[in-house]
């Protein structure tokens, strides 16, 4: 009889992986929103993008599941991306409003 490794019967959850670094870049965003200088802004949101995808390789390698693991760190990654962007995008319009 051939036996399965525990990992493939009871599986961790993906979804939950993906969704914790989306709002880790949610919070990453906010915080450089509020904390950076406005002349310094851009560049640390790339920073902070950037350590959102060190997190989704090592969150994707930490699932340890070899089975999509190319679509679940484009989602990831990409949602990631997404969430910065639409965060910088709404700090900027904030910053072109004069008061």
């Amino acid at each position: 009889m051939d036996e399965q490794p525990m990992s493939d019967l009871a599986p961790r959850s993906t979804i939950g992986a993906v969704v914790g670094v989306w709002i880790a870049a949610a919070f990453i965003g906010v915080a450089v929103g509020l904390l950076a200088p406005a002349e310094w802004r851009m560049a640390w949101m790339t920073v902070g993008l950037g350590g959102c995808i060190v997190l989704t390789f090592a969150v994707q390698l930490w699932l340890g599941r070899a089975k999509g693991f190319i679509d679940r760190v484009a989602l990831t990654a990409g949602g990631a991306t997404l969430v910065m962007g639409v965060i910088s995008a709404v700090f900027g319009v904030v910053a072109l409003i004069p008061g």
